[in-house]
């Protein structure tokens, strides 16, 4: 059983992100290569979960498929060669390490942003997939529902996913924050530099939803639109969108372009309401706040935000990582149970033959009414026999000594001896 559960990952934390980009699949590769590993493996269970900064094969098997999994996974994207890529990586062939690697994926250990609360959805949707493809057996459901109830006891228990941990993140929040009371606020992003894009890449997970993106060079604001949802506009049309927005967000460098006190208040009354500066140098003017009802935020007062909640996060990873610990222990001893049910159903197997054999000697000389009460006994003495040890094995798979009593069992009744599985 240890060496049935097995996962192969690359990450940022091994891979730059030019090999992340490379393996990065979408949902439909996601599908196409389920269907590959089930077509040239003997994988019998499988996860595939992809996202911007890993790309994850979980399966169970009882032989390792690692080098034939990156051979698809090439495949899948188009290119022959794998060397380039097999070095980066990394292979957990022990049950223990490959389920441990899940829930800390899972719950946001091994994120960037220490308890990214996004990558459980794309762990779901990972799981609806292979759910779809027919690749979720008895082990991944029981696994995955018992890494999700366990997320619950992480929210519920601990500061682990309280508060934005990144700057982006955090300039979703206070956004949502500044603009709770208002119907559909549009908000005004400048620039797409990696803070820009990122801060819109979150913007698909809140509820503010009516983003206008500009760039100075028009064909990356529009790119970025098409992916977020937003509306691109040209970059000479900035003070124009300008007047028609609540939040303007910049990212843009002050020394090339510069929103002054003196250019918003020639908006008049249309000037948006508040302004958050994410550039260095700044490209918003602090003077803007002696406009009434005009409020400025600047990249610190967004870095405290999110190092006050990531210093919460990361006190929190104790408690997460003892919750985790629990969780693993029903659940493996829930495996070990799962293993016993084919020999303990072989013992009840066993013990109903000679039943029904003795009984076969004697309820010839019953009436139709004796045999039915000798029927009920015998049936409910079997099961009372069965019951024991069924007890005794689940109570020695928490004390981790099932497989002795299981040998024990076995040599008693001469019960064949099959291959567990996951």
């Amino acid at each position: 059983m240890q060496n049935v559960f097995k996962a192969l990952t690359l990450s940022y934390k091994h891979a730059p992100i030019a090999v992340r980009e490379a393996v990065a699949l979408n949902e439909i590769g996601c599908r196409n290569l389920l269907d590959k590993i089930r077509e040239f493996t003997s994988a019998q269970e499988v996860l595939v979960l992809s996202t911007c900064n890993r790309t994850e094969v979980y399966y169970a098997a009882e032989k390792d498929y690692s080098q034939e999994i990156i051979k698809l996974i090439a495949l899948e994207k188009g290119f022959i060669a794998t060397r380039e890529i097999a070095p980066y990586f990394q292979h957990l062939t022990n049950l223990q390490d490959a389920m441990r690697h899940l829930f800390q994926v899972a719950l946001g250990l091994e994120s960037q942003v220490v308890g990214d609360m996004q990558i459980l959805n794309q762990v779901k949707n990972a799981y609806q997939w292979a759910t779809e493809a027919n690749l979720v057996g008895p082990f991944l459901h029981r696994l995955l529902h018992t890494i999700f109830f366990t997320n619950k006891r992480v929210v519920n228990k601990t500061g682990f996913k309280d508060g934005a941990a990144s700057v982006s993140y955090a300039t979703v929040e206070l956004v949502e924050e500044l603009t709770r009371g208002l119907d559909n606020p549009k908000v005004l992003m400048l620039g797409v530099g990696e803070i820009g894009a990122n801060v819109c890449d979150n913007f698909q997970k809140s509820r503010v939803r009516n983003i206008t993106i500009a760039n100075r060079t028009h064909h990356k604001a529009f790119d970025l639109a098409q992916r977020c949802q937003a509306r691109a506009i040209y970059w000479e049309n900035v003070w124009e969108e300008m007047a028609t927005a609540e939040v303007v967000i910049s990212s843009v460098p002050g020394d090339y372009f510069f929103i002054s006190k003196e250019a918003v208040a020639k908006l008049g009354d249309l000037r948006p309401r508040f302004f958050v500066d994410l550039s260095m140098p700044r490209s918003i003017d602090s003077a803007l706040e002696q406009l009434a009802g005009t409020k400025v935020y600047n990249v610190d007062n967004i870095k405290n935000r999110a190092t006050e909640a990531l210093d919460n996060r990361l006190g929190a990873i104790p408690a997460v990582q003892e919750i985790i610990s629990e969780a693993m222990v029903e659940f493996t001893a829930w495996t070990q149970e799962m293993g016993m049910s084919p020999a303990l159903q072989q013992f009840k197997n066993r013990l109903e033959e000679i039943r029904q054999r003795e009984l076969a000697r004697y309820v010839k000389q019953l009436s139709h009414q004796e045999k039915e009460l000798v029927e009920t006994i015998t049936r409910n003495i079997l099961n009372k026999i069965v019951k024991m040890p069924a007890l005794e094995l689940k109570a020695a798979c928490q004390r981790g000594e099932s497989e002795a009593l299981m040998e024990g069992l076995s040599a008693l009744f001469n019960l064949e001896k099959e291959p567990q599985t996951v």
